[in-house]
């Protein structure tokens, strides 16, 4: 029974760093007995920095924070933890440190084993889908594949805006960009996630909580789909 909190963002502006999803963390943590977090610090380039920013706010919600890259073998790291937090940065970088340090199957297959939890922010949640296909990223460096842990069948867009009316920029808004990507016959949903939002699953069920809420992009469609808010059951989208 996969257990993963998948969230748009840790850092919402105005507020301390994963304070919009502090209560559902707790919650869900100690449901599922979990008191340590193995922090996946790979998205950015300074893990120890990085890991020490992330500990913070973890630590204060009571939880021991011990980073990925201080163990001999990342590979057993995972193996012997009770769950994963794997941070936001570059997806593109991400990914690969995850292929280069075999974590890919490991993971995906302790989480849907029911034996790992998972948390992702931005970077770790586009990570967590089917493919990093609709990452906002650039590709700094280049993973084996675009391929991800596939721990939920669908993709994901963390940080979604809506296109600014007002605004004179002429580069392509955030929902073209995701049409793009379904116009080449990828049959794969794209669930736009707001920031300050986040997916709570369990097993095969399916919950947004959150601030702004999130919109479906679906292939065959000029717009988004459908467009959901706090608390709405979305489980259809894990098949």
């Amino acid at each position: 029974m996969r257990k993963l909190l998948l969230l748009s963002n840790s850092k919402l502006h105005g507020e301390p760093r994963l304070e919009f999803a502090k209560d559902t963390i707790i919650a869900s943590c100690k449901k599922h007995c979990v008191s340590d977090i193995l922090f996946v610090p790979y998205a950015l380039k300074d893990h120890d920095e990085y890991t020490k920013m992330m500990t913070e706010p973890l630590a204060a919600m009571g939880f021991t924070v011990r980073g990925i890259h201080t163990f001999p073998s990342p590979k057993q790291a995972v193996e012997k933890a009770q769950c994963v937090f794997v941070g936001g940065g570059n997806t593109f970088r991400l990914l690969k440190e995850l292929y280069d340090n075999e974590l890919v199957d490991v993971i995906h297959k302790r989480v849907m084993d029911g034996k790992l939890m998972y948390m992702g922010a931005s970077a770790g949640t586009n990570v967590a889908t089917a493919s990093i296909h609709t990452t906002n990223d650039m590709p700094i460096v280049y993973p084996p594949s675009f391929e991800a842990l596939n721990l939920v069948p669908f993709n994901i867009n963390p940080h979604f805006v809506d296109p600014d009316p007002s605004s004179t920029h002429m580069g392509e808004t955030r929902t073209q960009r995701i049409l793009e990507y379904l116009e080449m016959g990828n049959n794969r949903p794209v669930l736009g996630l707001y920031e300050g939002c986040l997916l709570e699953i369990e097993g095969n069920k399916c919950i947004l909580k959150g601030k702004r809420g999130a919109k479906l992009f679906a292939e065959g469609h000029n717009d988004a789909k459908e467009t959901f808010t706090d608390n709405q059951d979305i489980s259809f989208l894990l098949g």
